[in-house]
Order: structure tokens, then sequence, then C-alpha cells
């Protein structure tokens, strides 16, 4: 017996349906503001101050460099927009302009130096790490722990009382 061909008709009905930019579902979806792809309506997912990433419209809204040329107001793209490349740290712009929140990365990103605490010298990834900044510089978080409380978090310190 012969396996029937698909005829394809199948796979044409899906791939007309919009899907999210980022992760490929294809329900509860809007379009972004600032560039207009389709994104899952998913903001209230978000639980506040947990500084999760599970809200696909919240990460391109919050951590994206086309939605900062957006709510600033900026002309033209965002990729050549000097306001946007003078906004930010290079690194942070660089983050911004090319983490997976975006629909479209930027071509030939600047390069950088590392950020490095000014107390130790660790190195900071400004977009991942804890860290303070302040008239001394950049302080990756354990330095910053020492300088502000002691050498303890706070929550720390509340727990041995």
């Amino acid at each position: 017996m012969k396996p029937k061909k698909s005829s394809g008709a199948t796979r044409a009905k899906t791939s007309d349906k919009p899907r999210c930019g980022l992760c490929g579902k294809t329900k509860n979806l809007t379009r972004t503001e600032c560039c207009g792809n389709w994104i899952c309506d998913d903001e209230s997912n978000y639980m506040l101050f947990s500084y999760a990433r599970n809200s696909c419209h919240r990460n391109h809204d919050r951590y994206t460099l086309c939605a900062s040329h957006y709510h600033e107001g900026h002309e033209g793209k965002w990729q050549d927009c000097p306001k946007c490349r003078k906004a930010f740290e290079t690194e942070m712009y660089v983050w911004y302009a090319t983490n997976e929140y975006n629909f479209e990365k930027l071509e030939n990103p600047p390069s950088y130096e590392p950020t490095h605490c000014g107390a130790c010298g660790r190195v900071i990834r400004l977009a991942y790490d804890g860290y303070s900044y302040g008239a001394k510089g950049y302080r990756c978080q354990a330095c910053s722990a020492k300088e502000f409380h002691g050498g303890e978090s706070p929550a720390k310190k509340q727990r041995k009382k």
C-alpha cells in the first residue's frame, strides 16, 4: 500500500496563522505598539516585583531598544538612532539591541570593555548580575553588601536575630 501524499493544505493553514515572533505561540496574540509584530498578549501573567521573564510582551516592551525608542518618541529607526545610542552604557546598549526579546537584532553591535567592580575588580555583567552604582563607581553584589550592610545582606542579618 502506497502512503498518501500530503497536499500541503494542512500545513498552509497553520502557517497562515499569526505567531508570536518570540516564542511561536498562536493563541492570545496582539501586535506591539513599537514595531507592529505579533506577540503574546501575556503581560497579565507577570507577577509584580517578581522580575520574572515569563511574558513575551513585557520582555519586548521593557528590555529592547525597539520599545525604548518608541516610548521615548525618537524619530527614525532604532538601529541608527543617536539618542538611543547615547541613552545607555555601551554594554547595556548592546544587550538591549541583541537579546532574545528582539524581533530584529542590531547587526554589528559596537564592542565594549566589560564592566568591573571598582572595589575587587570582578567582572559585572550589567544585564544579569546584581550590582550597585554610586560615587565610587560600580560595585559587585558582594562588595555592595560589604559596603552597605557590613558584609551581609539585610535578610541574612535578620535571620541571625
